[in-house]
């Protein structure tokens, strides 16, 4: 966006708060104005019927402008829930339809079936646990039975010879002097013509 764009974008956001702000002074203004009438008179200046005697099927919307006091909206909003039986009946199966001011109905234990660990188990859960112990406790004393078979049956290796092996000799230390010098590399070149520098050198003398 250019500087001239948002400059013009800035401009028109002013104008619209200023605006907006105008009206509200304004509705405020007639607000007060109804607030000092008495509610005859406000209704009839605002052209709306009683909130009170409205039924089923009237039209509400004209108490949902800017215009109309809070006070007649919310009392137009209470006779259209009661008037109409899809807002009246509430049919409970909804998730906010409970009544949560209730003490007495908060804080009860719920009682189930579930177990951590184990899901949902049934009623006779106390005759389904000993049998599982005493199965565990089987499957136990037989894996202990196997382990005496097995340690019965290993051959003895308390007369065995002991092999031992031989003690490796040690290597007699070398002296660093007694060592041969490794032979010096030289750098040796070559041309393109096959020659190197020692038999070019050797030709000149």
């Amino acid at each position: 966006m250019s500087a001239w764009a948002k400059r013009k974008a800035a401009v028109q956001a002013e104008a619209d708060e200023l605006e907006r702000t105008e009206q509200g002074a304004v509705v405020a203004e007639r607000h007060a104005a109804l607030a000092e009438k008495t509610e005859e008179e406000a209704l009839a200046e605002l052209d709306l019927p009683n909130p009170d005697d409205m039924q089923a099927g009237d039209d509400f919307s004209a108490f949902m402008k800017s215009t109309v006091p809070a006070a007649f909206r919310n009392r137009a909003l209470r006779k259209l829930w009661t008037s109409d039986p899809a807002l009246a009946n509430v049919d409970m199966l909804v998730d906010y339809g409970e009544d949560f001011t209730g003490k007495n109905d908060v804080g009860k234990i719920v009682k189930t079936i579930y177990r951590v660990g184990k899901g949902m188990l049934p009623d006779k859960e106390e005759e389904i646990e000993p049998e599982a112990e005493m199965l565990d406790q089987q499957i136990e004393d037989v894996a202990n039975e196997a382990d005496l078979a097995d340690e019965a049956d290993a051959p003895a290796f308390e007369d065995a010879e002991v092999f031992v092996a031989p003690t490796l000799l040690e290597a007699p230390e070398i002296e660093a002097e007694d060592q041969p010098l490794a032979p010096r590399r030289r750098m040796r070149f070559s041309f393109a013509d096959g020659t190197s520098p020692v038999s070019t050198e050797m030709e000149t003398q």
